[in-house]
């Protein structure tokens, strides 16, 4: 990680706090089986479009937190934003105001271990794939399981994420999705917001012919530290985009500014914290109006 501190870092002494919490209710799912050495595989889709529920969440503000430096962003990463060609957005605690994940296992009753992993992979203290198998072997979800979850619970845009990529949309720049979350979860968000199917970079939970867990998909670059990376150049290398921005709050979106990949990270703390990410972050946000206001 040392290689991506830049000039702009500046610490924050602030802790990382959770401003909101889940409520309830979507839609369906449709699903595919694909075979495998132990048998059928199952992979949930949602086909259709689902129920929005809007955010409550009141962004941390700046003043609040008396943070300053990487709030303020010079000339040339206002320049750099102004000309965008592709925006690639983290899913949970970003577009959304939840970690989905973690609300999965409160939902199936081992939310307090699982959170407490979460943070880990976050903060970048363990790697991503080590922290994805501990925190999925701590409650092992069943499609039933993972069913009535999705059933119960709907989407929570975190604020203005509509706004901002309408904007985006309409000034031609397109965007994508980087997630190290599940496409289940991902796929009524990206119907939400207008992006194709084609743009979600994400994980795939596994099941059995009989609905048992039997893991996640492997080969999918964001199942593992520098996955997020590793897309975001994948998104490049067959593109003709001069400017990418990669938009998250953890430390698998910072991993993704590097040559070939994310010219900037603008670290979101709308909903998480993350002190040793935020510092390292070319802009610091707290809400989504800023990025907004840019593009005007």
């Amino acid at each position: 990680m040392e290689a991506l501190l830049t000039s702009r870092a500046v610490p924050v002494q602030v802790p990382c706090r959770k401003l909101s919490s889940l409520s309830d209710d979507l839609s369906c799912l449709e699903l595919r089986r694909y075979p495998c050495r132990r048998g059928g595989v199952s992979i949930m889709s949602h086909p259709r479009l689902v129920r929005l529920v809007t955010a409550s969440v009141q962004p941390q503000r700046v003043s609040a937190l008396g943070h300053q430096g990487n709030t303020a962003p010079s000339k040339e990463i206002l320049d750099l934003w102004g000309n965008v060609e592709a925006v690639c957005f983290d899913v949970d605690s970003t577009v959304c105001v939840d970690e989905g994940i973690d609300e999965l296992a409160e939902f199936c009753g081992a939310g307090k271990a699982v959170a407490e992993w979460t943070a880990r992979a976050m903060g970048g203290s363990v790697p991503f794939e080590e922290a994805l198998a501990a925190r999925l072997s701590l409650f092992k979800p069943s499609l039933s399981k993972v069913d009535e979850y999705l059933e119960k619970t709907p989407p929570r845009l975190s604020p203005g994420i509509e706004e901002l990529v309408k904007k985006l949309r309409d000034n031609k720049i397109d965007v994508y999705l980087i997630s190290g979350g599940f496409r289940q979860m991902i796929n009524p968000v990206a119907s939400i917001l207008g992006i194709p199917r084609e743009n979600i970079f994400a994980n795939n939970l596994l099941f059995g012919n009989s609905g048992e867990f039997v893991g996640f998909d492997e080969k999918e670059p964001t199942s593992r530290s520098g996955g997020k990376a590793k897309a975001v150049q994948h998104i490049r290398k067959g593109s003709s985009y001069k400017t990418m921005v990669m938009i998250g709050d953890g430390a698998t979106d910072l991993e993704a500014r590097i040559p070939g990949g994310g010219d900037l990270f603008i670290c979101y703390a709308g909903v998480q914290l993350r002190e040793a990410v935020a510092a390292q972050a070319d802009w610091l946000i707290f809400n989504f109006e800023p990025l907004i206001n840019s593009l005007d």
